[in-house]
C-alpha cells in the first residue's frame, strides 16, 4: 500500500490568529485530519469560545493567548506550544487586521497597528518557530498573504503594504532556509465570504460589485475552500516546494 503523501495525522500545527474566520476554519480542517492543533488570538474571550466550539466537535485543539504585535508574545506562543507537544511541525502565521480607508486618511496609529500585526507579527512568529525547526532540521511555515500583496486594491494601503512585505518574507526566508530542511510558503486568499467584520457583501454594495467583477468565478470563497492549500503545504506532498505563494482567489490574480 502506497504512503499517503498528503497525510498530516499526528502533526503539531500552531496557528497564530485562529479564533474566528479563516484561522478557525483552518484549525478545524487540520484537526479533522488528525493533527494536534494550537490556536491563538489576542482576545482571550474569542479564543476560549473558539476552543470550546472545536473541542465540542471532538477535535484536539489547545488555545494560547498571544498578541502577535508583541514579539515577546510571539515567542511565548512558540514556547508554550513546545511545552505542550515538544515540537512544532507546521507554523501557520495567519493573524491579520485591516481598515478600509482612502490612502491619504490613515492615522499613524492605524498604519502602525496594521503593519505590527500583519507583517511584524508574521515575521516574529516565523522566526521563533523557525529557530526550533532549524534545530530539528525540518518543518513547514505557512504565512497567509493576500491578493492585495500583488495587486492594487483601493482602500487597502497599509494592508496591501503589509501583504507585499509578507510575500518577500516568504521568498527570502524560503530561499535562506531551503538547505536546512525548513520550507516557507504562503497562501494568498481572495475575497472570503463573511470573513471580515463590517464588510457588506450584499450584491448592491459598490465595493462588493467591484470585487466580484474582478473575480472570474464571480463570488467570494467559502472558508472551507481555503484549507486544502494549507494542508498541501504542510504535508510531504509539498516537500520540494518553498518560497512559493499559492493563490486561492477564484481566478482574481490570473484575471
Amino acid at each position: 500500500m502506497k504512503r499517503n503523501i498528503f497525510e498530516i495525522q499526528g502533526q503539531v500545527i500552531c496557528i497564530a490568529g485562529a479564533s474566528r474566520g479563516l484561522g478557525k476554519g483552518l484549525a478545524q480542517a487540520f484537526a479533522e485530519h488528525g493533527a494536534k492543533v494550537v490556536i491563538s488570538s489576542w482576545s482571550s474571550e474569542e479564543l476560549s469560545q473558539a476552543e470550546g466550539e472545536l473541542r465540542a466537535l471532538g477535535l484536539e485543539v489547545t488555545g494560547i493567548v498571544a498578541d502577535v504585535a508583541d514579539p515577546e508574545s510571539c515567542k511565548f506562543l512558540i514556547t508554550k506550544t513546545l511545552e505542550i507537544y515538544g515540537r512544532i511541525d507546521t507554523m501557520i502565521c495567519n493573524a491579520g487586521i485591516d481598515k478600509i480607508k482612502p490612502a491619504e486618511s490613515y492615522l499613524q496609529a492605524e498604519w502602525d497597528n496594521i503593519i505590527d500585526v500583519n507583517l511584524r507579527g508574521a515575521y516574529f512568529c516565523a522566526k521563533f518557530a523557525g529557530q526550533k525547526m532549524l534545530e530539528a532540521g525540518k518543518g513547514s511555515i505557512i504565512i497567509t498573504s493576500s491578493i492585495a500583496g500583488a495587486s492594487g486594491i483601493p482602500g487597502l494601503t497599509p494592508y496591501a503594504a503589509s501583504k507585499g512585505g509578507i510575500d518577500q518574507l516568504i521568498r527570502t526566508m524560503g530561499v535562506e532556509w531551503a538547505k536546512r530542511g525548513v520550507r516557507v510558503n504562503g497562501v494568498a486568499p481572495g475575497y472570503i465570504q463573511n470573513f471580515m467584520d463590517g464588510v457588506d457583501a450584499s450584491a448592491d454594495n459598490p465595493y462588493q460589485q467591484r470585487a466580484m467583477a474582478r473575480t472570474p468565478m464571480g463570488r467570494r470563497g467559502l472558508i472551507s475552500e481555503f484549507a486544502g492549500a494549507y494542508i498541501y503545504l504542510a504535508s510531504d506532498a509539498a516537500s520540494y516546494v518553498t518560497g512559493s505563494i499559492i493563490y486561492v482567489d477564484g481566478g482574481y490574480n490570473a484575471g
